[in-house]
């Protein structure tokens, strides 16, 4: 029997921005089916360095988890709008800024990883989405230093990909209450994305494979 753990940040921990019964793990536990288990572990407000703890507390759950789906860092990227709206002098000096605040993301996100990986379950991540409404051309561009940095580490350790990118791509999938956060639609989306991956991807398969076809909307 499947036992899907949900790590990270409030992709998955949505429920204070959707109906009751609409969030991601409600969802996926229907996507799945009653034969399946689904445990969230994920909070809201959940940076990388946080994951580790959520991940210490597989032991607590009922039966042990046959996948661990983690999906975080823009919480991390977030504190760097700001400052992405620093003048500069030249493209060359932005984009060395980027390339200082990707290493830092790639050492946390490297630590994170390391201490899930440690825990010996199959694990698959998530990138960052970027079609937040509202969200301005240029910080969306900006956000692809940091997927790479998913994608790179996913690739190093043979781990499959949901690429949320591809997945909550239109207004609707993002909560009116909070448009970083997914809305009902958006969740059914990222259940029916979870639910592909699991049923297609052996836990044993070490390959790295980029799952994202959206579910329709209705």
């Amino acid at each position: 029997m499947d036992h899907v753990v949900l790590l990270g940040d409030s992709i998955f921990d949505n429920a204070l921005y959707v109906a009751e019964g609409m969030e991601v793990a409600s969802q996926l536990r229907t996507t799945l089916g009653r034969q399946a288990g689904v445990s969230l572990l994920a909070r809201d407000g959940s940076v990388l360095k946080d994951v580790a703890a959520q991940a210490a507390r597989l032991a607590e759950l009922p039966a042990p988890p046959t996948w661990l789906i983690v999906s975080c860092g823009g919480n991390d990227v977030l504190p760097l709008v700001a400052a992405m709206q620093t003048p500069v002098r030249s493209v060359l000096e932005a984009a060395e800024l980027l390339a200082s605040w990707q290493a830092d993301f790639q050492r946390a996100y490297r630590e994170m990883l390391h201490a899930v990986l440690s825990r010996r379950v199959p694990v698959a991540v998530a990138t960052i989405y970027d079609a937040v409404p509202g969200l301005a051309q240029g910080l969306r561009t900006a956000l692809a230093p940091f997927n790479d940095v998913i994608l790179r580490e996913a690739a190093a350790s043979s781990l499959p990909v949901l690429d949320l990118r591809l997945i909550c791509q239109e207004a609707a999938d993002y909560a009116p209450s909070s448009p970083i956060e997914p809305s009902a639609q958006g969740g059914r989306k990222l259940a029916a994305a979870i639910g592909e991956l699991v049923r297609a991807h052996a836990p044993a398969t070490r390959r790295t494979i980029v799952y994202g076809a959206a579910a329709p909307a209705a």
